[in-house]
């Protein structure tokens, strides 16, 4: 026991029953017996995934609870599910960033046979599952790593989070195959269909072959004949992570695109606070983030005083995991509200057709897909001298939005060490059945994105064109036919006549209504004819997605 002189938790211990920081239970990972061996993993083409957090998920924040939610999801069209981290930490809550016992899941959620049982059940529904892991540093509470060396440590060097773990300095050997070995007991002992590797950027080597492709290496491996999918978060956004090995690059399968969520919330709430304010959510950097994934791929970034980005034309766009919510970005803005509560309906459901319906790969947030209104905070459960450090490094954070730095902000604020904050996350279910609309718009739009010919086909050519100050047109283009994205985001927009030969229907036939954000089912006041004699009209704050009809007119 970590409480005790002389006794800590085992570094590797597959159970804590207690606390991160009590005894380590033995247990047998071979005694559960699998249900899924039918199931064959996951390829990066076609999934829709939805991050979620086990303990915020239900009332009861159990992998139990968790389970009985799989049909939601199912339904919806979600094919993984990817889990905030859930390796143990001290205390009753938490993010899971600052786990310490990496082989273990959190003793809060139940024991690690209840999360085989919860992976189970998720093949069973059709439903992959992606578990997010940390690799650059440990939790700064209840690990006891430094009674075995201090070689953990690359002591060189510092992050945001302390001295990051040493993967090519001496003694490096050991803390690689630690990690390697927690890949490989991930991927076997719970038969998760990948991994999500957090702030890829912290984890420094410069040795060869670098840690980011040995952990690719391993879970591929340790699946065995199953596909499974190898994420990053990448905040520096270097398109080699994506590359293939023999091309140069660390052979990850995709990596979250922040762009797009950033050009988005500023398009639909206008705020430019702090690290949105590169982005003016213009059409035209909504027509290059889907044609094009990252927005900074090697230019001047004013926020950073410096280059963002490598050049990623060649990366094909299902690599790029586009979002407009997820953990850190509801909770960055200080309130944890959810993106349809900062802006208007139209543009709320609009803005979601443009993340469901583009090539990248689109990622939801729990709740999403039926407007939850409930919050995501901030919150993990230290008390003394590291709570008031975490809760005063909170507040300097945020002090980057210039709203919540106001002085009628001040304290307003919730405290990220209180219960009740971590409370008020939890997931009210009844609102998938108040929400209807929500939900028809979501599932609706996700079987439109599996099966249009033209939206579900592997290889498909994206072009664009503004239309007006906050309206724009993606034409996507197949062999099998063709399909024309509108976009409003502003007022009523009429044009007589458009100059553009990407609204030109294909040969021999016009364009006709297949899709329109503004059906009443959704929430909307009904689509009046796009394309007429007169010209074309784009209603206020919607998405239209027209087909072409090549019966000649």
């Amino acid at each position: 026991m970590g409480g005790e002189d002389g006794l800590c938790p085992d570094p590797a211990s597959r159970c804590q029953p207690d606390d991160a920081e009590g005894w380590s239970l033995i247990v047998d990972p071979d005694a559960y017996r699998w249900r899924d061996g039918a199931w064959t993993g996951l390829e990066l083409t076609g999934q829709v995934l939805c991050e979620v957090h086990i303990g915020t998920l239900t009332d009861e924040g159990t992998w139990a609870a968790a389970t009985t939610r799989l049909p939601h999801f199912r339904d919806l069209g979600v094919t993984a599910l990817e889990l905030m981290p859930v390796a143990d930490h001290p205390g009753r809550f938490g993010w899971g960033y600052d786990g310490v016992a990496l082989f273990a899941p959190n003793h809060n959620y139940g024991s690690p046979d209840d999360f085989r049982r919860f992976v189970d059940a998720a093949h069973e529904a059709g439903i992959g599952v992606i578990l997010d892991v940390v690799y650059n540093h440990f939790g700064p509470k209840g690990g006891c790593h430094g009674r075995f060396a201090d070689s953990w440590w690359n002591r060189d060097l510092d992050s945001e989070w302390g001295a990051p773990l040493n993967f090519d300095r001496e003694g490096s050997e050991g803390v690689r195959e630690f990690v390697l070995a927690n890949v490989r007991c991930l991927t076997e002992e719970y038969h998760l269909d990948g991994l999500r590797i957090d702030a890829t950027q912290a984890l420094h080597d410069g040795s060869e072959p670098h840690i980011l492709a040995e952990i690719v290496r391993v879970c591929r491996e340790a699946a065995g004949g199953r596909k499974v999918l190898v994420l990053g978060e990448n905040e520096p956004q270097r398109a080699e992570l994506m590359r293939a090995r023999q091309d140069g690059g660390l052979g990850l399968d995709a990596l979250w695109n922040d762009d797009f969520h950033h050009s988005a919330l500023v398009a639909v709430t206008g705020r430019r606070e702090a690290y949105y304010t590169d982005y003016e959510g213009s059409p035209q950097e909504l027509v290059s983030a889907a044609r094009r994934g990252y927005l900074f791929q090697g230019q001047f970034y004013a926020w950073q005083g410096k280059r963002r980005g490598t050049p990623a034309f060649d990366v094909p766009l299902r690599r790029f995991v586009n979002y407009l919510e997820n953990h850190d970005q509801i909770a960055n803005l200080g309130h944890g509200r959810r993106l349809h509560q900062l802006t208007s309906p139209g543009r709320a459901r609009a803005i979601t057709a443009l993340l469901l319906l583009v090539p990248g790969t689109p990622l939801l947030f729990q709740g999403q897909g039926f407007w939850s209104s409930r919050p995501f905070l901030y919150f993990v459960d230290f008390d003394g001298e590291l709570g008031e450090s975490v809760r005063s490094g909170r507040l300097d954070f945020v002090k980057q939005f210039a709203s919540l730095a106001a002085a009628d902000s001040e304290g307003t604020l919730p405290d990220p060490t209180d219960r009740s904050t971590f409370e008020r996350c939890k997931l009210d279910w009844g609102e998938a059945e108040r929400n209807r609309e929500a939900v028809a718009l979501h599932r609706d739009l996700i079987r439109l994105r599996r099966e249009d010919p033209v939206l579900s086909h592997s290889d498909i050519a994206i072009d664009g064109a503004v239309l007006g100050p906050e309206a724009f047109a993606l034409r996507f283009l197949s062999a099998a036919d063709d399909r024309l994205l509108l976009v409003n985001l502003g007022p009523d927009l009429f044009r007589r006549s458009i100059a553009d030969p990407l609204v030109a229907p294909p040969a021999g036939g016009e364009w006709r209504l297949a899709w329109s954000s503004e059906r009443p089912q959704y929430g909307g006041s009904g689509t009046p004819p796009v394309e007429t004699p007169e010209g074309w009209r784009l209603p206020a704050h919607s998405a239209i997605l027209m087909r072409p009809d090549h019966e000649p007119s």
